[in-house]
């Protein structure tokens, strides 16, 4: 089972975005080809096939890689996915199912069950090829003895490395150069080539830097691959969040703990949609939208808010009919009650925690009110702990029971459903209703954009910029349009 590892300069560099476009373009070829991330550390999860058939966990960027692969995601894909709740500690989601909350010091001290973990996943792997996605960077030398997701990763699947650097963010020579210096010889050994990631403007600016650095390095840089924000691939954690504008202003709380917030990208992809993430009470101002995110930490965050003057905030919008939706978390804080606090009493519903936790795609059909009308057809997942018996449901689900998810209460929504907002019918009758508030035209202008288009679009802008020769193994297929 042949591997390629990307390994990047630090977070925030374009690794996941570049593994997908690899795992399209290997499908493509007809390799069969799978995502692996050793451990990611994000808030933003899907839902994965467990070995015993049930659900569980990982990081959405795998699941996403999964998609351009052309597989189901499973939890072997990644094996250990950390869940933040704080700056000292995460929850621990081992093959899919927590195993608690652990301080990062207790955490290191079990890095031999970790590894386990890990090496038992990775051997479970059936593919012609595994993409590898490294976290961070590799040159963090007081985290090397206890690493698990690079340079010890690409040992274990004998991996070629890609260093990515980011270009966009200024001095990515000295990035690279500073990477590889830190490196012992083993570890340097690993990287076949380097990639100049989100380069803009006219490349003939670029091309005398790249032969001296290569000579300097000993290294080839295999490709220089142009920035495209337009090419819309969803994002690992909180550090890819980037507010846009529009006519239509949709304003996010961005909460400390904010989990998958994924949900809004669709969104703020739409002409004419603007999505602003704020933290200050002053800077929310009057929008179209008011948006709750999902929450990795609800009760923490629900304090936050309060001690931020953010409650009030929420409070005012509702009191001057600015439409609110609530998703996961934000659903609880809208309610009376979350747990042993109050919550935001807009909804007329309380959340109380269960023990285990609900991890499940599902489908269902919107109801009539709030916004959106009723009949159009959603697909999502549902992460959370919380128990909210639904009233007045805005998504009814396509479960045996016709289980009733989330609630309505005049222009206040919110639901349990992670991916309402990915389906183009519901996302554009949103729009349309936002805009006739405003006064506007209600027509939506936008086509849907097709997560495999994106795909495709990634592989198409690596294949044209990247050599990777050696790298890949033989195509099975010719024609590059395969899977």
């Amino acid at each position: 089972m042949q591997a390629l590892m990307v390994q990047g300069t630090g977070s925030g560099v374009g690794k996941s975005w570049l593994c997908t476009a690899l795992c399209r373009l290997a499908a493509r070829r007809g390799l069969r080809v799978v995502p692996f991330k050793a451990q990611n550390m994000s808030n933003n999860a899907a839902p994965a096939r467990m070995l015993d058939g049930g659900w569980g966990e990982i990081g959405r960027a795998q699941a996403a890689q999964a998609f351009a692969c052309g597989q189901e995601p499973h939890v072997d894909m990644n094996p250990i996915l950390l869940k933040p709740v704080s700056e000292r500690g995460s929850e621990v989601v081992v093959s899919g199912r927590s195993v608690g909350t652990m301080l990062a010091r207790d955490y290191r001290a079990r890095r031999a069950e970790w590894w386990e973990a890990v090496t038992g996943a990775y051997a479970r792997l059936d593919a012609d090829l595994v993409i590898i996605e490294g976290a961070g960077s590799p040159a963090e030398i007081n985290l090397r003895a206890g690493d698990l997701v690079n340079m010890t990763m690409a040992h274990h699947a004998d991996a070629p490395v890609l260093l990515v650097g980011d270009i966009d963010r200024g001095g990515v020579f000295a990035a690279l150069y500073g990477t590889l210096a830190l490196l012992d010889e083993a570890d340097r050994a690993r990287v076949r080539g380097l990639l100049i990631n989100r380069f803009r403007g006219d490349p003939e600016i670029l091309r005398p830097g790249i032969a001296p650095f290569e000579a300097r390095v000993g290294l080839p840089v295999r490709g220089v691959v142009p920035y495209r924000p337009d090419i819309a691939i969803e994002e690992e954690d909180s550090q890819d969040i980037r507010s846009s504008v529009g006519t239509v202003d949709i304003c996010v709380l961005r909460l400390p703990t904010v989990a998958n917030f994924t949900d809004l990208g669709a969104l703020a992809r739409e002409p004419g949609v603007g999505v602003r993430y704020e933290i200050d009470a002053e800077r929310v101002g009057t929008s179209d939208l008011l948006v709750l995110p999902g929450s990795r930490d609800t009760e923490a965050d629900m304090r936050w808010m309060r001690a931020r003057g953010l409650d009030r905030v929420v409070l005012a919008a509702a009191a001057r009919q600015t439409p609110i939706l609530g998703l996961c978390g934000g659903l609880q804080m809208l309610g009376r009650r979350l747990g042993d606090q109050a919550g935001l009493d807009l909804l007329p519903v309380e959340t109380a925690y269960a023990e285990e936790k609900r991890v499940r795609p599902v489908a269902g059909l919107t109801c009539a009110g709030w916004l959106l009308p009723a009949g159009l057809t959603v697909e999502g997942y549902e992460i959370h702990h919380g128990r909210t018996a639904s009233v007045s449901p805005l998504v009814h689900l396509k479960t045996p029971d016709g289980a009733p998810d989330g609630a309505i209460q005049g222009l206040v929504a919110g639901t349990y459903l992670h991916g309402l907002l990915d389906s183009a019918p519901v996302r554009q009758a949103l729009v349309a209703a936002l805009r006739v508030r405003r006064g506007l035209d209600s027509a939506a202008p936008s086509p849907e954009r097709d997560r495999l288009a994106a795909c495709d679009a990634a592989a198409d802008l690596v294949e044209r910029h990247v050599d990777l020769t050696g790298l890949l193994p033989a195509a099975k297929v010719s024609g590059g349009r395969a899977a």
